[in-house]
């Protein structure tokens, strides 16, 4: 069983819901430190005074905030918490909101949210299938580890699921980091047209079990054969960039190695979408009128994010 990593309440109106919040995400990367070249000699990192050059435990360190002329302002956690009481404990629904509404550049981490107890399982559900069947998400606010968080809050089969956002001023405006933006181009209507078929022969529904992170297996597959002393046969190179003039032949290519691909692999990814749900067991799509399907749908991307051109 899992460990929460934060609990407290989830508030709507007068009505507060005991809840806990899981990881949801997890890396399976290869764990690597760091030597000195040509050594076998450990590189590590310290906490160590400045003025003194003794260590210091990581209970002992606070925090302190530069406020000019070389001066501090030291704070701890409980001075932190005691600026905004109950906030540490409080996930506050300040509104709810179409799910399309929230444009994906915003979202930045998931976290599972699990009822607080048993006793109040039937508040935790009736809230889930009120927001699925709405339709809706809950934006909120609520404190972690000394930082605050806006969060949305949506119904996903039989939990809740909470995906902390970026605040506004945090995204970014691409024209403003980007200084080559195209923008609409003299493309000829047959090239648009090849390339509009392209993107719909290369659709199909999103089977996240169907991707697979390689490059992590390559790199194991690295350490297996440096361990071993074997020799390793480097990847290909990445592919030039199509040029202008072989843009047309190109698209024309690949429309016909994807729609060969599409013919043939037609009945594998029809029986896919029955492929049972990895958390409820069942299929996405039988037994409650798509409705869980619905709730799963990714958010749609918006075309007026509040600060971009």
């Amino acid at each position: 069983m899992a460990r929460a990593i934060w609990s407290g309440v989830l508030s709507f109106g007068l009505v507060t819901v005991p809840v806990r919040l899981y990881s949801a995400t997890e890396t399976h990367e290869p764990t690597f430190h760091q030597f000195e070249e040509g050594t076998s000699d450990r590189i590590r990192y310290q906490r160590v005074n400045e003025r003194t050059g003794a260590e210091v435990d990581y209970s002992d360190i606070v925090r302190g905030a530069d406020v000019g002329g070389g001066q501090y302002v030291m704070l701890d956690q409980k001075e932190l918490d005691s600026v905004a009481p109950g906030r540490s404990r409080s996930l506050d629904v300040r509104t709810f909101v179409d799910l399309e509404e929230i444009d994906p550049v915003y979202f930045d981490k998931a976290y599972f949210l699990g009822p607080g107890s048993d006793e109040t399982k039937k508040t935790y559900a009736l809230l889930r299938d009120a927001m699925a069947d709405s339709n809706k998400v809950a934006i909120a606010i609520f404190v972690m580890r000394g930082k605050e968080y806006l969060a949305a809050v949506r119904a996903d089969g039989d939990l809740l699921v909470l995906e902390t956002l970026f605040f506004a001023d945090e995204v970014r405006n691409p024209s403003e980091e980007i200084g080559n933006l195209p923008g609409r181009l003299a493309a000829s209507q047959q090239e648009l047209q090849l390339a509009t078929q392209l993107i719909e022969a290369m659709s199909g529904p999103w089977q996240p079990s169907d991707y697979l992170d390689t490059y992590t297996d390559r790199v194991n597959k690295l350490i297996e054969a440096k361990k071993n002393n074997e020799q390793v046969t480097p990847a290909t190179e990445a592919p030039q960039p199509t040029s202008v003039t072989s843009l047309m032949g190109a698209l024309q290519a690949s429309l016909d190695a994807a729609k060969t691909g599409r013919s043939d692999g037609k009945s594998r990814r029809t029986a896919g979408r029955r492929r049972a749900s990895p958390r409820t067991g069942g299929s996405a799509d039988a037994g409650d009128g798509g409705k869980t399907a619905a709730r799963r749908s990714a958010p749609k991307k918006s075309a007026s994010r509040k600060g971009v051109a």
